[in-house]
């Protein structure tokens, strides 16, 4: 939504970096660039006004003149101030002291009111509560039927005993205030702690729209009403929101279409324009692309700062205790990365949703948009079926997958022998990054090791030190029983077996090798 504001912001804020001092020419110049960016995406001018000028009095004064990096001392302000914009503070749901507590949808046709009642009873069910959605949109076709699929699909029982118009031609049946009302007196008979009530909406704005909201408002006193709003409609938003304030008095704002491709400018401009909070964000089509909004997180997704708190939510709602426990343990005792682990993880961040999304939130996403563009999500469900036609042996044991067992693989997943040579050579890659940094070696590469665990950085070995003679073999257990030997003083065994002395049964306890080494013993 916010790529091409983001990009503009983020192009102008590379000017500043590495100078010195900022002269009240470059202020000017990068105010200009602000404005423009905000301008040509769709936020309203009032706000763009406004916004530009605390900025630039910002900027020239003392706290960027006296600062050390003056250029990131601007981008804080810009940072700041769009989050002030966007209101400050996260802005949760008033519950109710005592009985239900009632929730109020309104807005145009076609902001996704119905879609985003499934949505938001989906979320309140994650957070521990039992909510109900009250069908008293009567008038568009078939909105009580799709809010009754919405509701199956997110899991949340829909109250709806009128089944209203079922045609572009049928006139109206029911009454949609008594049906709210209705509505609030099942919810509390049947103990459900919350009620979403959907209703009608328009084309555009007229008074019989305004009359019925009021009504419905007047019937179920509702404590939250929740302005649903589409985030591509651009400086019409303004308007729209005033008309509805100034109707039915909303007392929050959520944003639908977040993921579309359009400007974005209304996010910025209904929040300054009416004083209310925008609280909730729908970011897809799925019933879990729903989030709460937070000011201080758009604006550094907006600056290209990354979304990492958001990251870190999904996971912990997503991501199995159990198997992250049981992960850490074998990377603890610097057990071996198998297929086996591999397959696990993948499918712990398929729960988390998107991986374009996902990685959309990471600081510095705008240079690789193109990138990111490109993704195909369909690249996971390939490598996961090159994984699960290897067999359990082949999993735990890679270094077996020859050339036969390749092709056998690649034909059992429906891919070519290159992408299974690919998908090998990377985790190859993936288990001895893992090792080294489970030894405290750190990554090739770079200085230094982890802190805590000990170990040289992944180079060459400390100088003035010489390098311990090993065994050189390319058998792993060969190798294991060389360097045992030489640890003890020993000449290694001579050649006659692969594993050693002739005639000999292969002892694993007395080569001394590391945790799980003993499966590629195996046939």
């Amino acid at each position: 939504m916010f790529n091409s504001l983001s990009d503009r912001l983020t192009a102008t804020f590379k000017n500043l970096r590495g100078k010195g001092r900022l002269s009240e020419a470059d202020v000017d110049a990068t105010v200009r660039e602000i404005r423009r960016a905000l301008l040509e995406a769709d936020v309203a001018v009032p706000v763009v006004r406004e916004f530009t000028a605390i900025v630039k009095e910002r900027a020239l004064g003392a706290e960027v003149s006296e600062a050390l990096n003056p250029g990131q001392q601007v981008v804080k302000i810009v940072n700041e101030e769009l989050q002030n914009v966007l209101g400050g503070e996260t802005r949760r749901i008033n519950l109710a002291k005592t009985g239900p507590t009632v929730i109020m949808l309104a807005g145009l046709q076609g902001a996704g009111k119905t879609t985003l009642a499934g949505k938001l009873g989906k979320w309140l069910t994650d957070q521990g509560h039992k909510p109900v959605l009250v069908a008293s949109d009567l008038q568009r076709p078939n909105a009580v039927t799709q809010l009754q699929v919405v509701g199956q699909r997110a899991g949340v029982p829909v109250f709806a005993p009128e089944p209203g118009a079922t045609s572009e031609f049928d006139d109206p049946t029911g009454d949609p205030v008594k049906v709210a009302r209705d509505g609030v007196d099942f919810a509390r008979s049947k103990l459900y702690d919350v009620v979403i009530v959907d209703t009608a909406g328009r084309l555009g704005i007229d008074q019989a729209l305004m009359n019925q909201a009021r009504d419905i408002r007047d019937a179920v006193d509702p404590d939250e009403v929740l302005f649903v709003i589409d985030a591509m409609i651009g400086q019409d938003a303004v308007n729209t929101a005033k008309a509805f304030d100034e109707g039915v008095d909303f007392t929050g704002v959520v944003l639908s279409k977040l993921d579309g491709d359009a400007r974005g400018g209304a996010a910025l401009s209904v929040r300054a324009v009416t004083g209310k909070p925008i609280m909730f964000a729908s970011t897809g089509e799925g019933v879990r692309d729903f989030e709460q909004f937070h000011p201080d997180r758009m604006a550094s997704r907006i600056l290209d700062m990354g979304d990492v708190l958001t990251l870190i939510e999904q996971a912990e709602r997503q991501w199995d205790k159990t198997e992250a426990e049981r992960m850490a343990k074998k990377f603890t005792d610097q057990e071996d990365f198998t297929f086996e682990d591999f397959l696990a993880q993948m499918q712990q961040l398929r729960k988390m949703g998107s991986m374009k999304k996902m990685l959309a939130m990471m600081p510095g996403a705008a240079g690789m948009r193109e990138q990111l563009e490109n993704f195909d999500e369909r690249e996971i469900d390939r490598v996961e079926a090159i994984v699960r036609s290897m067999t359990p042996h082949e999993r735990v044991a890679p270094k077996i997958i020859n050339g036969s067992r390749r092709a056998r693989i690649a034909k059992g997943s429906g891919v070519s022998v290159s992408e299974v040579n690919q998908l090998m050579e990377r985790f190859a890659q993936a288990q001895k990054m893992m090792k080294r940094l489970a030894q405290g070696k750190g990554v090739p590469g770079m200085p230094g090791g982890i802190p805590g665990m000990g170990g040289a950085g992944g180079g060459a070995a400390k100088k003035g030190k010489s390098k311990k003679k090993s065994s050189r073999s390319g058998n792993p257990a060969k190798r294991a029983q060389e360097n045992a030997a030489l640890a003890s003083g020993q000449k290694p065994a001579a050649p006659g077996s692969a594993f050693g002395a002739q005639g000999k049964d292969l002892d694993a306890e007395s080569l001394n090798l590391p945790k799980g080494f003993e499966k590629f013993l195996g046939k």
